[in-house]
C-alpha cells in the first residue's frame, strides 16, 4: 500500500521534466513581475487595481495560455483559449468603471490596464518574454509621462473646470 501510494504521487506530480519546469518558472516570474510593475504604478496613484491584482492577471493569463501549450494542444485550441482570456479579463475590466453623478466616468485607464496587464501575461506565457518586457515599458511610459504633457494637461485642466465633465483618467 505504501509503496502503490509513493508511486501514485511520483506520477502525480511528474508532468514537468526539469527543463519544463525552468520553463514554467521563468515565463511565471515574468508575468508576475511584470505585472507587479504595473500594479505599482496604479497603488502609487491610489487606484483599488495595485500589485498583487495586476500580478495575479498576468499570471493567471500566462496560466491559461501555458496549460494548453503543455497540454499539446493545437494553436484552434490555443485561439479559444485566447478568446476566453481576452473576453474575461474585459469583464474584470468593466467591474473597475464606475460612473458617478451625472456625466463623471472613472476607471478607463485601470480597466485599460488590467487588459493590458493580461495581454503582458499571455505573451510571458507564450515564451515571448522580450515582447511582453517591451509592452510593459511602453505602458510605463504612458502611464508616467503622457499625462505631464502640455496638451494632456490642458486638456484635464479644461474638463475639470467644467462639472459636467464626460471622462476622467483614473
Amino acid at each position: 500500500m505504501g509503496i502503490e501510494l509513493y508511486e501514485l504521487l511520483v506520477k502525480e506530480f511528474s508532468d514537468l521534466d526539469l527543463l519544463e519546469f525552468v520553463r514554467v518558472a521563468v515565463r511565471l516570474t515574468v508575468a508576475a513581475v511584470l505585472g507587479g510593475i504595473l500594479g505599482f504604478e496604479r497603488e502609487q496613484h491610489g487606484k483599488s487595481a495595485g500589485i498583487r491584482t495586476h500580478m495575479l492577471i498576468s499570471m493567471g493569463a500566462a496560466m491559461f495560455v501555458m496549460i494548453p501549450q503543455l497540454g499539446g494542444l493545437e494553436d484552434a485550441e490555443l485561439s479559444r483559449v485566447l478568446q476566453g482570456v481576452i473576453a474575461g479579463v474585459g469583464f474584470l475590466g468593466a467591474g473597475t468603471i464606475v460612473k458617478n453623478q451625472g456625466e463623471d466616468v472613472r476607471g478607463l485607464t485601470t480597466a485599460a490596464g488590467i487588459w493590458l496587464t493580461a495581454a503582458i501575461g499571455v505573451s510571458a506565457g507564450l515564451g515571448r518574454e522580450l515582447t511582453a518586457i517591451i509592452s510593459t515599458v511602453f505602458a510605463m511610459i504612458i502611464l508616467s509621462l503622457v499625462p505631464h504633457l502640455p496638451f494632456v494637461a490642458q486638456d484635464k485642466l479644461r474638463k475639470s473646470n467644467y462639472p459636467s465633465s464626460t471622462h476622467r483618467e483614473s
